[in-house]
C-alpha cells in the first residue's frame, strides 16, 4: 500500500520536472533575445496574470481565500527572494552555456542542500556524504575543463560561473520546498512565488526589462504556463512524499534538457558532459542514499 501511495507523487513529480525541462527552453531563447532579468520580468508578470484567477478559485490548503497566515506567507516571501536571484543567474548562465550542460552542473544542488541542511538545521554529515561530495566535485571539475580548454571564451566562463552560484541558491531552495509544501497548497505556492518574485524584480525593471517585442510573448507566455504547472505539481508532490524519494528525481531533468537544446539550438551532447553527469549523479546518490539500519540481537 506504501508503494501505491508514492508512486503517484512520484509521477507527478517527473511530470513537473518534465515542464521545467521543457520551459528551460522557451526562456533561453527569451534570455538570448531580452537578457535574463527582462525575460524574469516578463514570465513572471504573464504567470500572476494566469494564476490570480486560479488561486482565487481553489483558495489556500485551508479552503480560505484571504491572505495566508504570517508563517506561510515569510516562506513564501523567503523561498520567492531565493528563487528569483536563483533563476535569474541560472538563465543567465544559461544564455551561454549548453542547455545539458547547465543542467548537469546544477545537478549539484542536493548535494549542496546536505551541507546546508548541516550548517542551518545541526544535522551531521557522514562520511558517505562526504565521499559522495568529492565524486560529484570530480565531475564538476570534468565539465568545467571543457571552459578552460583550448577554446577560452569569457562568455562561457561567465556562464559557468552563474550556474555554480546558482546550485548552492537552488539547494536553499530544496531546503525550502519541503517546508512550504507543509504550510500552502500547490496554488498558493505558485501564485505567491510568481507574485512576489514578479514585485522584487519590479524594483529594477524601469531600467532592465524594456517592453518585449511583440513577438516574445508567445515565448514568454509558454514558458510562465509551464512554471506554474511545474510549481503547481511539485508542490502537491512534496506534500505527500518524503525529500528523500523525490530529490533524486532531479535527475531525470537532464533528459529533458538533452533533447531541448538538441532540438531547439543544435547543441551537440559531448562525451565530457555524460562524463561529468555520470560522476555528480554518482556522487549524489551515494551521499544521498540512507545507511542500512543496525538489527539488534534478539
Amino acid at each position: 500500500m506504501k508503494r501505491d501511495t508514492t508512486l503517484l507523487p512520484i509521477l507527478v513529480a517527473l511530470t513537473g520536472l518534465a515542464c521545467f525541462g521543457v520551459m528551460d527552453g522557451f526562456m533561453k531563447a527569451a534570455a538570448i533575445a531580452l537578457g535574463a532579468y527582462a525575460a524574469m520580468f516578463w514570465r513572471n508578470m504573464v504567470g500572476t496574470l494566469v494564476m490570480l484567477p486560479i488561486w482565487l478559485l481553489r483558495g489556500n490548503k485551508d479552503g480560505s481565500r484571504s491572505l495566508p497566515r504570517w508563517p506561510a506567507m515569510r516562506l513564501h516571501l523567503l523561498r520567492s527572494a531565493v528563487a528569483g536571484v536563483m533563476a535569474t543567474i541560472f538563465f543567465y548562465g544559461l544564455a551561454r552555456t549548453p542547455v545539458a550542460e547547465a543542467m548537469a552542473l546544477s545537478f549539484i544542488a542536493p548535494l549542496l542542500a546536505l551541507y546546508l541542511a548541516a550548517a542551518t538545521l545541526g544535522e551531521e554529515l557522514s562520511q558517505r556524504a562526504v565521499g559522495g561530495s568529492v565524486v560529484a566535485l570530480a565531475g564538476v571539475g570534468v565539465i568545467a575543463a571543457g571552459k578552460f580548454g583550448g577554446d577560452y571564451d569569457i562568455e562561457s566562463i561567465k556562464g559557468l560561473a552563474a550556474i555554480l552560484v546558482s546550485a548552492v541558491l537552488y539547494a536553499w531552495n530544496l531546503v525550502l520546498q519541503r517546508s512550504q509544501s507543509q504550510l500552502a497548497g500547490p496554488e498558493e505556492i505558485s501564485f505567491f512565488q510568481t507574485f512576489f518574485i514578479f514585485c522584487l524584480l519590479g524594483l529594477g525593471a524601469w531600467w532592465f526589462a524594456p517592453l518585449p517585442d511583440p513577438k516574445m510573448w508567445t515565448i514568454l507566455a509558454a514558458s510562465a504556463v509551464l512554471s506554474t504547472v511545474s510549481l503547481m505539481l511539485l508542490g502537491w508532490a512534496y506534500a505527500r512524499a518524503e525529500a528523500q524519494v523525490l530529490v533524486p528525481l532531479e535527475y531525470t531533468a537532464f533528459i529533458w534538457a538533452a533533447l531541448v537544446g538538441w532540438v531547439a539550438f543544435s547543441e551537440p551532447l559531448t562525451l565530457r558532459t555524460l562524463a561529468g553527469v555520470v560522476l555528480i549523479v554518482a556522487g549524489c546518490l551515494i551521499a544521498l542514499r540512507r545507511a542500512e539500519p543496525a538489527i539488534e540481537p534478539a
